[in-house]
């Protein structure tokens, strides 16, 4: 039996979008997981492999990423017109409720979801994300997303992804390195390792401001009335703890847990966000 089956739907604009479905319990909510800016489905292939059959797990693709199509129009590329291509899968599916597994930009877009659907939310994880974008860790995102790159093998690409990134996983060996580059990249029809995202997405995101286009407090003040896990790296550079201080000033209810010698983000396959994730789900009705 396969771990997942492939799922589709069409975006308001006739974009062809891309899930994975892990099959699960249908008395539980499923829980729909939304990726990071730059990432796609695998991003999750471990919590889903860990929560199902328990609970059914759809890891959604945005559009421009994976086996989703690539919009026409780059600068559709925004958190408002992502939410439209959510909206549009839970209408598809049927969706009356649901858990949402945000990462950086999914959190950002789990947060507007609870101001168009927040009746439909069952309970919410924010991985490493708030409200305020740390301007230093927005700025490295730039200087990265949208920039081609190439390589020849999948060892190629580890090697790269462990110098270039190796303050974010400090501890990671080449063999994690491995299964990070395969979750990010694919293979070209030219027999080259490269990005698996359109290189358009970050044309609004270099755009000062454009990273965001709604007002986030609203947005995560959404969320007071559900069972809220937030999971911080401990060297994000991304989400302050100054930032998760005022979010759980906010939300005293909240549970915040730090995963540690970790930057943005975390992977929650760490024993911190795993044991976090299993109270939370306690949590949901």
């Amino acid at each position: 039996m396969a771990e997942w089956s492939d799922g589709y739907w069409w975006s308001n604009d006739g974009l062809r979008l891309h899930y994975r479905d892990y099959p699960g319990s249908s008395k539980r909510p499923p829980v729909l997981c939304i990726p990071g800016l730059t990432r796609n489905a695998r991003d999750f292939e471990g919590v889903a492999k860990r929560l199902s059959p328990d609970w059914r797990v759809i890891c959604v693709e945005l559009r421009g990423r994976g086996e989703s199509a690539y919009a026409k129009d780059p600068m559709s590329y925004v958190p408002l017109t992502y939410l439209q291509d959510l909206e549009a899968l839970i209408r598809e599916l049927g969706l009356t409720r649901f858990v949402l597994f945000g990462t950086s930009l999914g959190g950002l877009l789990t947060m507007l979801l609870s101001v168009s659907h927040g009746e439909k939310i069952a309970a919410a994880l924010l991985n490493d994300v708030g409200p305020v974008l740390n301007e230093r860790g927005l700025e490295r995102i730039r200087s990265y997303v949208g920039r081609s790159q190439s390589w020849p093998t999948w060892m190629h690409a580890a090697r790269y992804f462990s110098e270039a990134q190796g303050e974010v996983f400090p501890k990671w060996g080449l063999e994690e390195w491995l299964v990070f580059a395969k979750r990010i990249c694919k293979l070209n029809p030219n027999g080259r390792i490269v990005f698996d995202y359109d290189m358009r997405i970050a044309d609004p995101f270099k755009v000062p401001g454009g990273e965001v286009d709604f007002d986030p407090w609203i947005a995560f003040r959404g969320l007071k009335d559900v069972p809220l896990l937030v999971v911080k790296g401990e060297r994000s550079d991304l989400l302050t703890a100054d930032t998760l201080a005022k979010m759980q000033a906010e939300m005293p209810k909240m549970e915040s847990v730090v995963v540690q010698n970790v930057g943005h983000a975390p992977t929650l396959e760490e024993p911190e966000a795993v044991e976090a994730i299993d109270r939370l789900l306690k949590r949901t009705k």
